[in-house]
């Protein structure tokens, strides 16, 4: 019985700080699909096409009203040094729903020719809406709740921006990402006690390493980090993935991530390994994470799932923009 209450008091306090941390949505891997837009505005337009991403994630199967999320990222270059990315997403984590979009603009600077130095600079607009379901609210008893004070869903819409610097040197590549800048419009008769700061920053920095010659294999360590101003909570990503190419340039990849908060390094969040491929304009790529925490009992770990798309190809005469992917 008491764990059962453990149980309940944890996702009541996971809930209830997705709320105060409105506008930041759930990086899981989702990037680590070879879809590195996903956090950093900067890598829009690297590459040699019209890129779209669709990801599907479902957070602690098998809890009722666990946290899910759906969104699509699409990027492209224009002209040689530039690049332009929008990005749409539906979040839902119990009675909270968030939905918006990211508008974003990258350009790309050769530091050095020969020694492949590359600096971009990216920036996105955001706009997010987001609202508290009120219909599932009762007394405990099933009947509809009768507090004046809830009388329709808990409405609101926030303006805000990224900004983002990456450098590339041959196979190393560092983004770092300052995320909501500015800070939250609260309405203070309703939302008194909730934080309005919701900057939080990202590190993103790997190096992609090839195989012997003619074996068609890349590996690339990563290192993914994030940590919330408002509280200073943080966490990190450590990952391990390889390619495997073909004559046709098609290929699959497989990885594993482990993530921890920071002052918990021997005690993951969530473990898990990560499948996919591309084939012609296609992509596809699965992760599975195992929960490690008290959760762990009640649900069948976190599913991610992306689907892509590969259009309009065209080598860059510029190689800031060119694939990073050979």
């Amino acid at each position: 019985m008491q764990i059962r209450k453990s149980i309940i008091y944890l996702l009541l306090f996971v809930m209830a700080d997705s709320y105060s941390q409105e506008l930041n949505l759930p990086v899981f891997t989702q990037y680590l699909a070879d879809n590195n837009f996903v956090v950093s505005p900067t890598y829009a337009g690297i590459g040699d096409n019209l890129k779209i991403r669709a990801n599907a994630l479902t957070q602690w199967v098998g809890i009722k009203d666990a946290p899910d999320n759906q969104s699509i990222y699409g990027d492209v270059r224009i002209a040689d040094r530039s690049g332009v990315g929008l990005s749409f997403y539906n979040d839902k984590n119990g009675n909270t729903i968030q939905t918006g979009a990211k508008f974003s603009f990258a350009h790309h600077l050769i530091l050095d020719y020969y020694s492949k130095q590359y600096l971009s600079l990216g920036l996105s607009y955001n706009i997010n809406n987001f609202r508290v379901d009120t219909n599932n609210f009762t007394n405990g008893d099933s009947s509809p709740i009768s507090n004046s004070y809830i009388t329709d869903d808990r409405r609101t819409s926030n303006n805000n921006f990224d900004v983002g610097v990456l450098y590339r040197f041959k196979g190393f590549f560092a983004s770092f990402n300052a995320n909501n800048i500015l800070n939250k419009n609260i309405d203070e008769d309703i939302r008194r006690a909730e934080p309005n700061l919701i900057l939080n920053y990202q590190l993103y920095s790997g190096y992609t390493f090839r195989g012997p010659k003619k074996s068609g294999l890349e590996f690339e360590p990563s290192v993914f980090y994030q940590m919330f101003s408002s509280d200073n909570r943080s966490s990190t990503d450590v990952n391990f993935k390889f390619r495997k190419f073909d004559r046709k340039e098609d290929y699959f990849w497989a990885g594993i991530s482990y993530r921890f908060l920071n002052d918990q390094f021997l005690k993951p969040l969530n473990i898990g390994p990560m499948v996919g491929f591309q084939k012609s304009i296609f992509y596809f790529g699965y992760a599975y994470q195992v929960t490690t925490n008290e959760l762990s009992g009640y649900n069948s770990g976190t599913h991610v799932v992306t689907i892509g798309l590969n259009f309009l190809q065209g080598i860059s005469n510029c190689p800031c923009t060119q694939s990073p992917i050979h």
